[in-house]
C-alpha cells in the first residue's frame, strides 16, 4: 500500500511538470522554434553596451518565450561536417528530421523547479573556496573526498528542447559527456545542466568554480552558472579550452577574427586530465545567447551550473572550433576557489 502511494505521487508530480513544460514549450515551438535553436548559446562581454553589439537584447525580455530573438548577423556560417565516413566541410543548409517529442519531455522535465512555500525561509549552504561542490562517482573514490553541498547530478539539455535532434548523454559514475551533434532543424547544441539544488549555494566568499577535465581540449565549450531558479533565466556565461576569449577585447576580436588562446585552461596532468578556472568576473548575462545588459550576479544564491557545446559563441558569431557528429568531455570535479 506505501509502495501504491508513493508510486502514486510520483506519477502526479511528473504529470504535474509536464503540463507545466506544455504551457511553456507550446508558445515557442509554434511561433519561434528556428530562432530558439540558433540562438541558445551564451554570450561573452559584460562591458560593451548591448546596443553596439549586433544581436543583443536592448533591454531583459519579460517573457524570453515569446519575445522575438534579435536579428544575428551571422544567419549562414560554414561549419565543420563530421561522420564514420567522411569529413566535409561545408555551408549548412536547412534540413528536417523527426523531432522526439517524449525527449523532449524526458530531458525538459528534470530541470523545472516547483514553487517552494513563500513563508517558509530558505536556507542557502555555505560554501567556502577549496570545497568540492561536485564530483564523478569514480573521481570521490580515488580521492576519498566528498562534496558539501547537498547532492545532485547533471543531466544533458540539447538542442531537442527546441526542435532540434543533436543528442547526448551523461555517465554521474565516470562524468562522461558524450554524443552526436546535429544543425537539423535549425539546431546545433548539445548541453549539461545541475538538477535542480534543493538549497542555493551561497558562494559570496568564492570567486568562482574549478572544473576538472578530460578530452576535447582543443574544442571551445561554454561555462554557465545560475543565480536563479527560471528555467530559461539569466545563464551567465563565459568559455573555456581552445579558442577561448577571456581577458580580451570582444569587439577588436570579432572586428579583427583573430586567432584565439588557452587563457583560463590549465596544463594537462596525468591521463589527459587538466582544470579550468570559470571566474565569476569573467560571467556574462545572457538570455538565449544573447547579451542582456543591466544585470548583477549574486553569488550568494547560486541555483546551477552547465556546460554547452554549441556552433554559435557570442550574439550569432560562429564557433571556430565547432564540428557536427560525435563529440566526448569528461566532467570530473566541480571545485569552489
Amino acid at each position: 500500500m506505501q509502495s501504491s502511494s508513493h508510486s502514486s505521487a510520483a506519477i502526479f508530480k511528473t504529470s504535474i511538470l509536464h503540463l507545466v513544460l506544455l504551457s511553456w514549450i507550446f508558445p515557442v515551438l509554434v511561433f519561434d522554434a528556428p530562432n530558439y535553436c540558433h540562438a541558445f548559446s551564451n554570450t561573452n562581454n559584460k562591458n560593451i553596451p548591448a546596443d553596439t553589439v549586433p544581436g543583443a537584447w536592448k533591454t531583459r525580455p519579460l517573457v524570453p518565450e515569446l519575445a522575438k530573438t534579435p536579428a544575428s548577423p551571422q544567419d549562414n556560417n560554414q561549419v565543420t561536417r563530421k561522420n564514420t565516413n567522411t569529413d566535409t566541410v561545408g555551408k549548412s543548409g536547412p534540413k528536417r528530421e523527426k523531432w522526439d517529442f517524449f525527449r523532449f519531455l524526458s530531458q525538459s522535465s528534470k530541470f523545472v523547479t516547483l514553487p517552494k512555500p513563500p513563508l517558509i525561509p530558505q536556507k542557502s549552504v555555505k560554501v567556502l573556496p577549496g570545497d568540492v561542490l561536485w564530483q564523478s562517482a569514480t573521481n570521490a573514490k580515488e580521492q576519498a573526498t566528498s562534496p558539501v553541498v547537498p547532492r545532485f547530478t547533471f543531466a544533458p539539455l540539447d538542442d531537442v528542447v527546441m526542435g532540434g535532434v543533436s543528442s547526448s548523454s551523461f555517465s554521474p559514475i565516470d562524468g562522461t559527456w558524450k554524443g552526436i551533434v546535429s544543425d537539423s532543424n535549425s539546431g546545433g547544441f548539445v548541453g549539461i545542466r545541475s538538477t535542480p539544488f534543493s538549497n542555493a549555494i551561497d558562494m559570496s566568499k568564492c570567486k568562482g568554480v574549478e572544473m576538472t577535465l578530460r578530452g576535447s581540449k582543443d574544442k571551445i565549450f561554454k561555462a554557465v552558472v545560475r543565480d536563479s531558479t527560471d528555467f530559461n533565466g539569466i545563464c551567465w556565461t563565459t568559455t573555456f579550452g581552445r579558442g577561448d576569449s577571456n581577458n580580451k577585447d570582444w569587439m577588436a576580436m570579432i572586428a579583427k577574427q583573430t586567432n584565439f588562446g588557452q587563457e583560463n585552461v590549465g596544463k594537462a596532468e596525468k591521463g589527459g586530465i587538466y582544470k579550468v578556472k570559470i571566474s565569476f568576473d569573467d560571467l556574462i548575462p545572457t538570455i538565449f545567447a544573447r547579451t542582456v545588459p543591466g544585470q548583477k550576479l549574486n553569488p550568494s544564491t547560486i541555483q546551477g551550473f552547465q556546460i554547452a557545446y554549441s556552433k554559435f559563441l557570442f550574439d550569432g558569431e560562429p564557433n571556430p572550433k565547432f564540428e557536427l557528429g560525435d563529440f566526448q568531455l569528461d566532467l570530473l570535479e566541480i571545485r569552489a576557489y
